[in-house]
């Protein structure tokens, strides 16, 4: 009895799942497989039909969920041509609303992402610190081992990572906002998604996608978790500062705004993490918060950073990981969080 009620799931693991009309041809796919038991092996129906019911709605929801090609992905069988590690590659994102002239993104694909037809997969974009490149999270961040050791767990599933250029330049520091400094918030809210969607096939549901990245890279997520809720309603922040700077906080708000008026620090308390969040509330964001513990000057703003953002009714958790400010945190952060972020995001659901 167990050989012909492993050959019956197998045979409907196997039927592609189409998504213009899924629930007909798994419904189908079930009656056929049922009929032809109840006409064979009559006793074993009840023990059969339940079998071969679960097969056929784990098929259903993993084609609604990522649209993974086959039914036996769903029962943990992963095509057998999966490769054994994603891949990387790069790409040009224009600022084509925001003006921002950013330079080449590092876009990490996992192996599911080969499988045709493709998964819809999350995404997650990540920034780095400054000055940096974005080839500093796969070289000293290990990105892509990390995602591919996630992958190997999940039959090949993980996000697809998008690091993308939030500075412009080695050097430069726009501060992450739309100022004098150029658009930067923009390209990342506006620019960096709308690319994302058009050019990868990838998820266009706002709840799959997430933004994270290291101390500058960590103020910037946060940033754009609070004034892009919609875009980015989760956020990974590493060793981020409380607010964006570029020296003194007068000195900040003229670099962006051209002088330290009133109205220009209204206009940087309006795009300020710790000011929005005082004025605003967030229900429908989680972010997780890391900091290293001998980071004495980042580790109390991000402490600082996650108590307003709980204040602020956001779904929010912090860490503490051993070192300072530097990669000995950030890689290992990554590392920590994939699984939540993956889970936030919808990933495994």
């Amino acid at each position: 009895m167990v050989d012909w009620i492993h050959g019956a799931l197998v045979d409907l693991a196997h039927v592609r799942i189409d998504e213009s009309a899924p629930l007909v041809l798994t419904i189908a796919a079930v009656a056929a497989i049922v009929s032809w038991i109840v006409c064979h092996r009559r006793r074993a129906i009840g023990v059969a039909a339940v079998a071969v019911t679960i097969a056929a709605c784990a098929a259903q929801l993993n084609a609604n969920v990522l649209g993974y090609p086959t039914a036996a992905a769903a029962l943990g069988h992963p095509p057998a041509t999966l490769p054994a590690a994603g891949a990387v590659i790069e790409a040009d994102i224009p600022g084509a609303v925001s003006g921002f002239r950013a330079r080449p993104a590092s876009i990490y694909l996992p192996p599911a992402y080969s499988v045709d037809p493709r998964a819809r997969l999350p995404v997650l974009v990540l920034l780095t610190g400054q000055p940096g490149h974005v080839v500093d999270w796969f070289e000293g961040g290990h990105l892509a081992r990390t995602m591919d050791t996630y992958a190997a767990a999940h039959d090949g599933l993980a996000p697809v990572v998008v690091v993308a250029d939030g500075l412009g330049d080695t050097e430069a520091n726009p501060m992450c906002m739309d100022s004098n400094l150029g658009n930067a918030f923009t390209y990342l809210s506006v620019d960096v998604p709308a690319w994302t969607k058009a050019h990868l096939q990838v998820s266009e549901d706002p709840h799959s996608w997430a933004i994270g990245g290291y101390s500058y890279g960590g103020t910037c997520a946060l940033q754009a978790a609070v004034l892009a809720p919609t875009v980015y309603p989760t956020f990974l922040d590493i060793s981020g500062e409380d607010e964006p700077r570029r020296g003194t906080r007068a000195e900040s708000v003229t670099a962006a705004f051209g002088d330290d008026s009133e109205e220009s620090k209204k206009r940087f308390d309006a795009v300020a993490p710790l000011e929005v969040m005082a004025k605003r509330t967030f229900p429908a964001t989680a972010g997780a918060f890391v900091a290293g513990s001998e980071d004495r000057e980042f580790q109390p703003q991000v402490l600082r950073a996650y108590d307003r953002a709980v204040s602020s009714g956001m779904d929010a958790h912090y860490r503490e990981l051993p070192g300072g400010h530097s990669m000995d945190v950030w890689a290992p952060a990554l590392e920590d969080e994939v699984g939540w972020l993956s889970s936030r995001m919808g990933l495994l659901n």
